[in-house]
């Protein structure tokens, strides 16, 4: 075989297809948050205002959270030495733990190098190490999720998503005497809908199955304290297993599970995705433990956000632009065609300063690619009113349906 070829083929066909993935060359700005500066590929360089950042808050910038990084580098250095079993387990990691335990009103937790991993990581080894187990899993789940169901090689079963009914009906064809585990997500990250969790707690707790619920969009930004959709509806207590993530609201890197002492215990013993990883930077750990710790008693951020998200839908149903609703902070503007999505976001970027990257399948299905915007509390009115002016001569130029009134 002549393997360059074969591959230069299959990226020629993603090309082809619209699907072909560009990534832009950026600097983040040190306090200057959304700005960036975007290096071309002849070396000069232009200042660009982001819109699709998964810092929700702004905490990746801030001062405190910075100030905590940079003294503990100064106390202990670089890296965290190797695996948590070996020489990893630095006094900052053992703190972050009690702090996400805390958040989620939990026994334990257990941190991980990133939310992919911790949940690869955690559903893998739950559903491959309990006999006879068998998974249901949200037909919108992330592929973290679907990759550790599928490397657990345990039976899957998909229901519907967001159906309580379909997920009723499918446990009730399980042997009762069978491991279960309910897997779904809070906040679904492309189309910002939201999942049932108490519904799903109600069937799950009929049928004896353990509930695994993904919150990486949710933290930081619902509940009194940060804790997610299931903080915000009063049942944290009511889901066996939360996973989340420290590299979105919270601003920095990481990921990790909240449950009993037990199943945190279990991952831990068993899990090679969690046993055979060097372990994440004592300064990561300690900007995430300070952002944590700020967004438990600040309400400053969480607030500004959702004024923001309400100003920018408030101008797109304006200017007729058609977006998906939803009731969290994700504005996904569909464009529903690969090619046209690709172009639209290239024009904004190359002539108005504007960085949105295009999503496109795989992740998510073909003729719903989109702009996928998230608005923080630090975008002014004048980065809303530039957005929503170039979106609308866009769709003009793209002879684009708009919004029906």
């Amino acid at each position: 075989m002549n393997y360059d070829e074969f591959m230069s083929g299959k990226l020629d066909a993603l090309r082809d297809d619209g699907n072909y993935r560009v990534f832009a060359d950026l600097e983040r700005q040190r306090g200057k948050f959304p700005r960036a500066t975007r290096h071309d590929a002849d070396g000069t360089t232009s200042e660009v205002t982001v819109w699709c950042s998964n810092d929700y808050l702004g905490m990746g910038q801030h001062p405190a959270v910075l100030d905590a990084m940079k003294g503990a580098i100064d106390r202990c250095g670089a890296g965290a030495g190797g695996t948590r079993n070996i020489s990893g387990t630095n006094h900052y990691h053992v703190e972050l733990e009690h702090e996400l335990a805390d958040l989620h009103g939990k026994e334990a937790a257990l941190i991980f190098t990133s939310g992919y991993v911790s949940n690869w990581a955690s559903l893998s080894t739950l559903a491959s190490r309990m006999p006879n187990c068998v998974v249901l899993s949200d037909a919108g789940n992330h592929a973290s999720m679907i990759e550790g169901i599928r490397h657990s090689r345990a039976d899957k079963v998909v229901f519907k998503h967001n159906d309580v009914e379909d997920l009723a009906r499918k446990l009730s064809e399980i042997d009762p005497e069978r491991p279960k585990i309910v897997a779904f997500e809070s906040v679904y990250s492309m189309d910002g809908d939201i999942g049932p969790i108490a519904e799903f707690c109600d069937v799950a707790e009929q049928y004896g199955a353990m509930t695994y619920l993904d919150e990486v969009h949710a933290v930081g930004l619902y509940g009194p304290r940060g804790g997610g959709i299931a903080e915000r509806e009063g049942l944290m207590d009511r889901v066996d297993v939360i996973e989340g993530t420290l590299g979105k609201a919270f601003g920095v890197m990481g990921g990790y599970i909240t449950a009993s002492k037990t199943i945190c215990d279990f991952v831990r013993s068993f899990s090679s995705g969690f046993i055979f990883t060097t372990a994440l930077p004592p300064a990561v750990a300690a900007g995430a433990i300070t952002s944590i710790r700020h967004l438990k008693q600040s309400d400053t951020e969480r607030l500004a956000q959702r004024e923001r998200v309400a100003k920018l839908r408030q101008r797109l149903d304006q200017l007729a632009i058609p977006y998906m609703a939803n009731e969290s902070h994700i504005v996904p503007v569909v464009v529903g065609d690969p090619v046209k999505c690709k172009w639209i976001t290239d024009w904004l970027l190359d002539n108005a300063g504007i960085y949105v990257q295009p999503i496109n399948y795989p992740t998510v299905p073909k003729g719903t690619e989109r702009l996928r915007i998230t608005p923080s509390p630090l975008h002014t009115n004048e980065d809303i009113e530039n957005l929503v002016n170039a979106l609308s001569e866009l769709w003009s130029q793209c002879a684009l349906s708009r919004a029906v009134a």
